[in-house]
């Protein structure tokens, strides 16, 4: 290691070596504090992965297909689910790379560098990437990209995983009709984004936060072009490896591959997504006539149905996908936190997986943290209990139970079948719910404000930032409107603790504040499974769904 190594990296080496973390746990914190990936490898004692094809063998041409949602996209620094990114990260890219095995990589940076306070961070953007359009990607660009989604008025997501260290909120002076102050938010301090060079950018934080590198892959933290200020179209400018010559919501997507590219690829030369609807027999009909090449993602109903077509590959790979049932803590049925308590004990989540998953996840724990991440504290289990879940809705002012309305979307078909297993499984304690499934374009018009509603939420590497996402206070995310003094300040504190012991034992905080006061039932965790025609040259499988077309090619 160079004499630029992060202080914490021989207690990591150390660490590893006892067998107090894994080896997947010490290349993801050795990575995320400035460890090249070939690096980190090294001192961890085993081979990088490489690519399964490699790139001077991959057929050259052709066009691919794939089966994928496609909705309105108003702003890439607004995109709110993988299948907006997906049409967005084929034009524009981001800082880092997060990938299936969680290690994140420099990607239109070079490299970065942290301070052993983890409260700076010197970011070094790479000096061959070009804009689609001739000019050179600059720190100017990065510093542009990063204030705007750190301003309220765009209404990013980014807001949420940058509130606490980069971002801080304050009253405004205002007060809303309930008389409660109004807040908004801004950058901590004049310098926190700060220009070094024309090609370094400095973030000076008000607060230790070691996920940096993962935050800059959320997947609305698109690098885009300043001069178009987040309009997205046919013929947007990017410094992607294709150009979008098409983009109809409902309909699909077209692309061109670049020749200039400045990375590795594109194999192709053109790709599409084709948008086959809401009905999952669709995915089944295109897949077996070969109206497309693969699916963005298939459920298990799908896979039972596609697994034998002689032409098919299916892949899989672990996640921390999942769904929870949110509820609105202000509304009146779920004001008072035993009514919560309540709907949580009236679920038995291994029937939910058996059911509306075929067995295809895991049960989940009602705090929003996976088995998987790295962060996770063990809690004692508790099993479904009608009784308590009865004596609770009766102490909180509902001995009969009540009726409610749960909102939720058609597409994919497990969403809607989880709905329909817990509607039945709230009966048993008194509690009518009324599922109103929306098409899905109707859904996402909503889905912030419904009071009771079933939400996907997508795979992250940590679950601090899922936390940081839906349940801090104010976080544009927050779809339940949750707010919890001391969960945003533990979460702030996880968000600075290297060692992952030490960070568990805030998490065990966190999530035992989540099972006690949180907003939502979340009966599993979700594998995340698609299928790929075996002409597919180069396809794995990112837990995030994320589809990478450069890095794909076709066989005759």
């Amino acid at each position: 290691m160079d004499r630029t190594e992060h202080s914490y990296i021989p207690t990591l080496v150390e660490q590893m070596s006892s067998g107090s973390i894994g080896r997947r746990e010490f290349l993801r914190k050795a990575t995320l504090l400035g460890v090249s990936a070939a690096a980190a490898y090294s001192l961890a004692g085993v081979a990088m992965p490489g690519i399964s094809v490699q790139a001077e063998d991959m057929p050259k041409g052709g066009n691919l297909r794939i089966g994928m949602r496609c909705m309105e996209i108003k702003d890439p620094h607004l995109a709110d689910f993988a299948e907006k990114s997906n049409v967005i990260r084929q034009v524009c890219e981001y800082l880092t790379l997060t990938d299936r095995n969680n290690i994140t990589h420099p990607y239109l940076l070079e490299k970065w560098d942290v301070s052993d306070d983890l409260k700076t961070w010197t970011l070094h953007v790479r000096k061959d990437v070009q804009w689609r359009k001739g000019r050179p990607l600059t720190a100017d660009d990065v510093i542009w990209n990063l204030k705007r989604v750190c301003d309220p008025a765009i209404g990013s997501s980014m807001l949420g995983l940058f509130t606490g260290y980069l971002v801080q909120e304050y009253e405004t002076g205002e007060k809303d009709e309930k008389g409660t102050p109004k807040k908004s938010s801004k950058l901590w301090a004049d310098n926190a984004i700060e220009k070094v060079d024309d090609y370094t950018v400095r973030l000076n934080c008000s607060s230790p936060q070691i996920a940096v590198p993962e935050h800059l892959y959320h997947y609305p933290m698109f690098i885009i072009d300043p001069e178009e200020n987040g309009a997205f179209g046919a013929d947007a400018n990017g410094t992607g490896p294709f150009v979008i010559t098409e983009y109809i919501v409902g309909k699909g997507a077209k692309y061109k591959a670049r020749t200039d590219y400045w990375g590795a690829g594109p194999f192709l030369d053109t790709f599409e997504y084709v948008d086959l609807g809401d009905n999952p027999g669709a995915g089944i009909a295109a897949i077996a006539s070969k109206q497309v090449d693969g699916l963005s993602e298939a459920d298990a109903v799908q896979i039972n149905a596609m697994k034998n077509f002689p032409h098919v590959a299916v892949h899989q790979v672990e996640t921390t996908q999942t769904v929870v049932a949110r509820m609105h803590p202000d509304i009146d049925q779920f004001k008072d936190k035993r009514v919560r308590q309540a709907m949580r004990y009236a679920i038995d989540r291994d029937k939910v997986v058996q059911t509306a998953l075929l067995g295809a996840g895991i049960p989940a724990e009602d705090h929003h943290v996976a088995p998987s991440h790295p962060e996770y504290a063990t809690l004692p289990k508790y099993p479904r209990d009608i009784e308590k879940a009865k004596k609770l809705l009766a102490d909180a002012g509902y001995p009969d139970g009540f009726e409610f309305d749960m909102v939720t979307r058609p597409d994919p078909i497990w969403e809607l079948n989880t709905a329909q297993v817990l509607a039945e499984q709230f009966k048993d304690i008194g509690v009518k719910i009324n599922i109103k499934s929306l098409p899905s374009a109707q859904y996402w018009e909503v889905w912030t404000t419904a009071p009771f509603s079933l939400t996907a939420w997508g795979h992250r590497p940590l679950a601090i930032m899922t936390l940081s996402l839906a349940y801090r206070s104010n976080a544009a995310w927050n779809e339940s409107n949750y707010s919890n003094a001391d969960f945003d300040r533990l979460l702030t504190e996880a968000e600075g603790i290297l060692d992952p012991k030490e960070r568990s034992k805030v998490m065990a905080k966190i999530e035992a504040i989540m099972q006690d006061d949180g907003p939502i039932v979340q009966p599993f965790w979700r594998v995340f499974s698609t299928v790929m025609d075996k002409k597919v040259k180069g396809f794995e499988l990112h837990p995030s769904q994320y589809i990478f077309a450069h890095q794909y090619a076709i066989s005759a």
